[in-house]
């Protein structure tokens, strides 16, 4: 990724250069500013110009199905792209200062439960893609790291990210987002821990990883960068990330405004409901062939949630398709062997279907 070949140059031996002062010094935050204003404008009349452009310019109906649907997916459109934007810049300014080989190199010769929680915890703040899933497990084998630490990594990176708890806080509040912060990373440790117990569990490893040169670097990302040289970073990585999952979030939009409008309430609440016992397993087990990112996946929960689908129930499938991906699965085969790799899904799926049960019996 062009952004991951932007933060792997700012791990390069930084050469002396004048710090700018005066006007340049403040330039990158004058143009923050003033973005950050023109975004809060546009963001807070996007409600009264989607129901404006639906039932004013168009004339639809406000208890119409395809008015509501039509209202719905032009309001979340550009709501989440907005708002998965601003997060991605936030986060992608960070990651400048934090780097992959950092993450290795902290997360070395860390001992089991120290490093799993650690790991855990930095899943939350390195937002790695599943295409980054097999060179970071090479590199964490490389650096001594416990499988069952990597483990917990793998399952909170793609999971509790930021993308999710951005989502959940503007959508359901604070109290939901941290709740699913914590419960998610509770589960990324019992996994990882339960995980790296297991006798002999290296044998799952493919041998080739193994045999690979453990690499040297000890470079520092983001030694005296100028903040306008992080957020020119930024500005490429979000663009670049916003590019390839716009579509995703479109689509999941548009699969939420159908629900939004035409799916029966009455229906849906009896299949996704927190009355039905099996309704936790059955989202589980249909969103783990499934693939998306939360970006793609909060207006889908947003639209079931409002038909009357049990929250935990709704999360529990959202994490099962961004914790359980199939395109993750396939990826990471090319370094686990399949035992590894079904025993991997088995005990993350429990531990989703427990979040669900504890999500729908305290709210």
């Amino acid at each position: 990724m062009r952004n991951d070949l932007l933060i792997a140059n700012s791990e390069e031996p930084a050469t002396d250069q004048p710090t700018p002062g005066g006007w340049q010094a403040w330039r990158p935050w004058l143009l923050l500013g003033a973005a950050a204003v023109g975004w809060w404008l546009v963001y807070s009349n996007l409600l009264p110009l989607a129901e404006w452009i639906t039932f004013d310019l168009l004339g639809l109906s406000p208890t119409s199905e395809f008015g509501l649907a039509l209202a719905f997916f032009l309001y979340d459109v550009p709501k989440i792209l907005m708002l998965l934007s601003a997060m991605i810049f936030l986060i992608t300014t960070l990651r400048t200062f934090f780097s992959a080989e950092r993450t290795r190199q902290f997360l070395g010769g860390k001992r089991t439960g120290v490093g799993n929680v650690l790991a855990a915890a930095l899943g939350v703040v390195t937002p790695f893609c599943s295409c980054s899933a097999v060179p970071l497990f090479i590199g964490f084998v490389q650096a001594g790291i416990p499988l069952g630490v990597t483990f917990s990594f793998l399952i909170s990176a793609p999971m509790v990210n930021e993308v999710a708890l951005a989502m959940l806080f503007a959508m359901f509040g604070w109290q939901v987002a941290l709740l699913y912060m914590g419960t998610g990373l509770v589960l990324a440790i019992v996994a990882g821990l339960f995980i790296g117990r297991i006798p002999n569990i290296e044998r799952g490893v493919e041998d080739f990883v193994w045999q690979m040169p453990v690499g040297s670097s000890t470079a520092v990302a983001g030694a005296k960068m100028s903040w306008g040289e992080r957020f020119t970073i930024a500005w490429e990585g979000t663009r670049e990330i916003v590019g390839k999952v716009w579509l995703y979030v479109v689509v999941g939009i548009a699969i939420g405004a159908f629900i939004h409008g035409y799916v029966p309430e009455d229906a849906l609440a009896g299949i996704l409901g927190a009355d039905a016992w099996w309704s936790v397993p059955l989202a589980v087990l249909i969103g783990v062939p499934m693939y998306s990112n939360a970006a793609g996946m909060i207006p889908v929960i947003e639209a079931l949630i409002g038909k009357g689908a049990a929250l935990g129930t709704a999360l529990a499938f959202m994490m099962a398709v961004v914790a359980l991906s199939l395109p993750e699965m396939i990826i990471l085969r090319r370094v686990l062997k399949l035992p590894l790799i079904v025993l991997f899904v088995l005990v993350v799926a429990v531990g989703i279907m427990l979040t669900g049960y504890l999500f729908n019996l305290i709210l």
